[in-house]
């Protein structure tokens, strides 16, 4: 009784490990021949909504922080944002459905460190811009004088997109 009991067993296991087998090794035969899926089509190389840079060499997404309010002032903790040399930038662009008339770009100032001792940035005054629509959802952002090297953020209502000009 023994005996047969591990028969059946030793039985039971090995067509369960066949199973798996069969299983685990048609399914990559299935993936070979899907079609991977078509991205959505983009406007001039921008592809989801926010805030990018222009280079010489394509658009770069700038990655977004939030803004802070204490006590009227409004400032962002610096969160490692993305340097570009002043050489290669040639204008800002803004991709979605944004209230285009509380645009803001702003040169940043140091505020004061928080409680963390991570460095909070303030906006200094805005700078005038030169701002056309492109397409449904794109906006070209041109300041009307030159950038120079420095801490800046793009800002609309609670979100600031910060970058540094070297």
């Amino acid at each position: 009784m023994q005996k047969e009991n591990k028969i059946i067993k030793t039985i039971f296991f090995t067509g369960f490990c066949l199973a798996l087998l069969c299983i685990f090794s048609v399914a990559p035969l299935y993936a070979k021949n899907e079609k991977p899926a078509k991205t959505a089509k983009t406007v001039s190389g921008v592809k989801e909504y926010g805030a990018y840079i222009k280079l010489k060499k394509g658009y770069v997404r700038i990655l977004p922080n939030i803004v802070f309010d204490e006590n009227g002032v409004f400032f962002v903790e610096s969160n490692n944002p993305a340097h570009y040399f002043l050489k290669d930038v040639e204008y800002l662009v803004l991709y979605g459905q944004y209230d285009m008339s509380v645009l803001t770009v702003n040169p940043m100032g140091f505020y004061q460190p928080s409680s963390l001792g991570k460095p909070r940035f303030a906006f200094g005054k805005a700078i005038d811009l030169d701002v056309k629509q492109q397409g449904k959802d794109m906006y070209i952002i041109k300041p009307k004088g030159l950038f120079g090297r420095g801490y800046y953020s793009i800002w609309i209502n609670d979100t600031a997109w910060d970058f540094i000009l070297d």
